[in-house]
């Protein structure tokens, strides 16, 4: 089993080659300073779709999550 930072690094890793150094540093930065449960969103994804779809994707999921948050 590796450790938590070897997983880290890897994660770090898979995003920069994803999405290069700029997008990979842009999506650390959003996830943490928004409210978002990748694990419940997730259950939904499909690895069928593009990143674009999937962005869209996770975009109206926080919306949607922010409007329950205000009632």
């Amino acid at each position: 089993m590796r450790t938590n930072t070897e997983i880290k690094i890897q994660g770090v890793k898979a995003l920069i080659h994803s999405l290069g150094i700029v997008e990979a540093e842009k999506f650390i930065a959003l996830i943490q300073q928004e409210p978002f449960d990748y694990t419940i969103w997730q259950r939904g994804l499909m690895t069928d779709k593009t990143a674009l779809e999937i962005s869209k994707e996770a975009s109206d999921f926080l919306i949607l999550k922010q409007m329950k948050i205000m009632e």
